[in-house]
């Protein structure tokens, strides 16, 4: 099958290239880049005025599946991640059972390969059960296919069981992803600890729960030279000790949300339960320091920490209410309105962020348009605009706080593997 891409921007983060050109896609690879190409026989798509980009890669997703899934399934997962332009994704290890053998690493990849959407990559967990007492079986995982290695949801408590896992990785050449998060200083809180808290009566989670975990894992990688990837920075301290640490060659790499670069705490005001993530949403203070990680590259990668719920477990008292919203759907259209359209990052510098430096903090293949890679794509459409309507999510979670909030800049197409998977919004399958 051969696809051709008629007219659109090539955005090539490798080289930092933007140029009008057409490409071909032929037997799931890119098989040519150029002006005015031509190939007998291709679905030709019209791409003038889009921008086409390496697949979206989203290395933070929770899919629930096994264990879950009423809240989302591989499936539904799979499909609200081609829907918002992703055409790979990591999935953490936090499901029912956990995902910490290699039997359930190839269950989910072999499961998700079958549905032909979004590419799926398990994270293996770094303990058993994620329980933070002794480590999973780290190598049998790598070989089953794990992309990395995390107790994302918990924090790896135990320093001398974190410091063991670093040292199996770096062996393996793996990357560990922290939750930092001490649970002596989070437990009971709710939301950002500060005036909002305090105003609202509810219990605080103090910067410095996150931040004290985010300076004792980065201390462990430069002992360990382990590759140390932090994940869903939200603090201005915490951007503060990354930069520190690459400034010293430390191995580590880090990620925002959207949520946490668009909202603040002052969101939680009228409890709406969708509000309600860890880490929670910090101060303006703390989305202006973020931006500024995003800006200058001390902050690698935006992820969607994608935490889909039932309704019925969103719809209760803010104190009774799961932590975590939706952001698959949601993600590109919130990077372009809030990044790109407000000076904070280039077209470039988005694209980037979204699709070679997840790629490369995982080891797996994406984040480039160069001749033979794998032929996943996604076409933007810079002037496209809608409002967000929960109800047409192909996601299970409704539980979002931008509803009803206006987006530019939307995912138009993605294809994985040369097939195209959706177009305009809508999946392959209801395609006319």
């Amino acid at each position: 099958m051969k696809l051709l891409i008629r007219g659109g921007t090539v955005v090539e983060p490798v080289d930092g290239r933007m140029l009008e050109q057409d490409v071909l896609l032929s037997d799931g690879r890119i098989a040519g880049i150029g002006r005015n190409l031509s190939a007998a026989g291709a679905e030709v798509i019209d791409a003038s005025g889009k921008l086409v980009v390496p697949g979206l890669v989203d290395m933070h997703v929770h899919l629930r599946e096994p264990g879950y899934e009423a809240k989302e399934t591989l499936l539904t997962g799979a499909r609200a991640a081609v829907r918002g332009g992703f055409t790979s994704v990591a999935c953490m290890p936090n499901t029912n059972p956990v995902v910490d053998n290699a039997a359930l690493v190839s269950y989910i990849k072999n499961t998700a390969a079958a549905l032909g959407l979004a590419r799926v990559y398990p994270v293996g967990a770094i303990s058993r059960g994620s329980r933070g007492e002794e480590l999973a079986e780290m190598g049998d995982m790598k070989k089953a296919g794990a992309a990395a290695f995390s107790d994302d949801g918990q924090p790896v408590a135990d320093a001398g069981l974190m410091r063991r896992a670093m040292q199996y990785a770096r062996m393996l050449g793996m990357t560990v992803i922290s939750h930092c998060e001490n649970k002596e200083l989070s437990l009971g809180g709710m939301m950002h600890e500060g005036y909002v808290s305090t105003l609202l009566g509810l219990k605080g989670i103090p910067a410095s729960s996150e931040e004290v975990m985010v300076a004792r894992d980065l201390l462990l990688a430069e002992e360990t030279g382990c590759k140390l990837h932090i994940a869903h920075v939200s603090t201005a301290g915490s951007v503060r000790l990354v930069r520190e640490a690459k400034a010293r060659g430390i191995r580590v790499t880090a990620e925002v949300t959207p949520h946490h670069f668009t909202l603040t705490d002052e969101a939680v005001v009228g409890y709406d339960t969708s509000t309600k993530v860890n880490p929670p949403l910090r101060t303006a203070f703390d989305v202006a320091a973020v931006k500024e990680g995003l800006a200058d590259g001390t902050i690698d990668v935006i992820a969607t920490d994608h935490a889909p719920h039932t309704i019925e477990e969103k719809d209760v008292e803010y104190e009774r209410a799961p932590f975590g919203m939706v952001g698959l759907e949601t993600a590109m259209g919130l990077v372009w309105t809030e990044l790109v359209a407000g000076g904070v990052l280039t077209p470039l510098q988005a694209v980037t962020k979204m699709t070679l430096h997840p790629a490369r903090v995982l080891n797996i293949p994406g984040g480039t348009l160069g001749a033979g890679a794998p032929a996943d794509i996604t076409i933007i459409d810079p002037t496209a605009s809608e409002t967000v309507d929960p109800s047409l999510f192909e996601s299970k979670g409704r539980n979002t706080p931008f509803a009803g909030r206006a987006l530019k800049g939307l995912p138009w197409a993605a294809i994985v593997g040369g097939r195209l998977v959706m177009a305009e919004r809508r999946i392959a399958d209801s395609l006319e």
